[in-house]
C-alpha cells in the first residue's frame, strides 16, 4: 500500500514540477527582456538628489539601470540637441531655439528646486578672534555682493561690509571671487539675479550659462567651486546650497527686496517658489528679485528633459516610470539633502505634462 502511495506521488509530482521549472524559465525570459537602460546627462545643481534617487529606484527595480553624468546644463542640452543621451537636466530648462533643434520634440519637468548661495572662507578671522562666529550668517547688503563680483569690492574689510556687519571683526584680506568656468545653469540663475538688481551689472556683464567675468578664479561644476572656495582663504563663490550645507562652508545672508537679510534655508526658499506661477504650455519660470518679504532671493526650479518621442518604447516607459516615482517618492529625500520638495499643484502639473511622452 505504501508502495503504491509513493508511486502516485511520484505521478503527480513530475508534472508539478515541470510546470514549476517551465514558470520560473518564463519569469527569467521576462526580467532580460524587461532590463532597459537610461542614460542622462546635464546640471550639477541637482546631482546630489539625482544620485540619491537613481541608487533608491535602482534598489526598488534592479532591471532599470539610470545612469546621470553632471557635466553642467549647457553641456546636457547640448547632448540632448544631438541625441547621445535618452534625457537631460537644466537649471534653466531650454530655449525655444534650442527645442527647434530636436526633431524628437522635447518636455520640459521641474522636478526639484533649491538655491544658489554665496559661499566664503573667512578661517583666518576664525583663528584670529575666536569669540566671533563667521559661520552664522555675515550679512551682505544687495549692492555689496554685486560690487564685488564686478571687482569693486576687494578687501574682507570694506567699510561697506563692516557696516553691514558691526562687531564683527572682519580681516585685512583680500576677496578672491570664484566663479564656474563651464556653462552652467548655477551662472545662469546668478547672473539673471545680479541684472535684475543692478544696471551696471547688467549693461557690464548681463546674464546667461557663461558670462565673461570681470574678476575671479575658475572652477568646473559645483564641485569644483566648492573645492576652491575650501582652500583659498578669502574666498567666495556661489554654489548650490547642498553643495555648501555638505562641506560645511558658512553662507552669507543676503539683502533682499524689502531690505531684510535672509539666511538661506528650506524655509525662505520655500517662500520665494510661492510666487513662481509656471506657465501650462512649458512649465518654465524663473524669479529673478522676489518680492517676498521673508524671501531668499536666489531660488530656481531644475528641469528634467525628455524627448517626447522615442524610437525604444521600452525605454519611453522605463522614463515615464521614474518620473512618476520621482514625483512622488522621490519628493521624500529632498528635504534631507536640502532641495525644496515640489508643491502638490506643481506636481499634478508635472505628471499631466509627462504623460505625453511617447504619445
Amino acid at each position: 500500500m505504501s508502495v503504491q502511495l509513493q508511486s502516485k506521488e511520484r505521478v503527480y509530482l513530475l508534472p508539478l514540477i515541470a510546470i514549476l521549472l517551465n514558470f520560473a524559465s518564463c519569469t527569467t525570459n521576462n526580467r532580460n527582456i524587461n532590463r532597459v537602460s537610461l542614460v542622462g546627462a546635464g546640471a550639477s545643481f541637482p546631482a546630489p538628489l539625482y544620485e540619491r534617487w537613481l541608487s533608491d529606484y535602482n534598489q526598488k527595480n534592479p532591471n532599470v539601470k539610470i545612469n546621470y553624468q553632471a557635466i553642467g546644463s549647457s553641456a546636457g542640452v547640448q547632448q540632448l540637441i544631438e541625441g547621445t543621451v535618452d534625457f537631460a537636466a537644466s537649471d534653466v530648462g531650454i530655449t525655444n531655439q534650442q527645442a527647434a533643434k530636436i526633431k524628437r520634440g522635447v518636455i520640459a519637468l521641474p522636478i526639484t528646486a533649491g538655491s544658489v548661495v554665496l559661499a566664503y572662507n573667512l578661517t583666518p578671522v576664525a583663528r584670529q578672534s575666536p569669540q566671533v562666529n563667521l559661520s552664522t550668517g555675515l550679512k551682505l547688503p544687495r549692492q555689496v555682493y554685486v560690487d564685488i563680483f564686478l571687482g569693486k569690492i576687494t578687501n574682507w574689510n570694506h567699510p561697506r561690509i563692516a557696516t553691514a556687519n558691526p562687531g564683527v571683526n572682519l580681516p585685512d584680506l583680500p576677496i578672491q571671487v570664484i566663479h564656474r568656468t563651464d556653462g552652467s545653469g548655477t551662472t545662469s540663475i546668478l547672473t539673471q539675479h545680479l541684472s535684475a538688481i543692478s544696471p551696471e551689472w547688467k549693461s557690464k556683464v548681463g546674464a546667461g550659462k557663461a558670462v565673461a567675468w570681470p574678476v575671479g578664479i575658475g572652477g568646473k561644476g559645483n564641485e569644483g567651486v566648492t573645492a576652491l572656495i575650501q582652500q583659498i582663504p578669502g574666498a567666495i563663490g556661489y554654489v548650490e546650497y547642498i553643495y555648501a550645507k555638505q562641506n560645511k562652508l558658512p553662507m552669507a545672508a543676503l539683502e533682499n527686496k524689502f531690505s531684510n537679510y535672509i539666511t538661506p534655508t528650506p524655509e525662505s526658499v520655500a517662500q520665494t517658489l510661492e510666487a513662481v506661477k509656471l506657465p501650462a504650455d512649458n512649465l518654465i519660470a524663473f524669479i529673478t528679485d522676489p518680492t517676498g518679504v521673508q524671501s531668499y532671493p536666489i531660488v530656481t526650479y531644475t528641469w528634467f528633459l525628455t524627448y517626447h518621442q522615442y524610437p525604444n518604447r521600452v525605454k519611453a516607459q522605463a522614463l515615464k516610470n521614474f518620473i512618476d516615482w520621482a514625483l512622488i517618492e522621490g519628493q521624500k529625500s529632498s528635504l534631507e539633502l536640502g532641495y525644496i520638495p515640489l508643491s502638490k499643484k506643481v506636481v499634478i502639473q508635472v505628471q499631466s505634462a509627462a504623460k505625453k511622452i511617447a504619445e
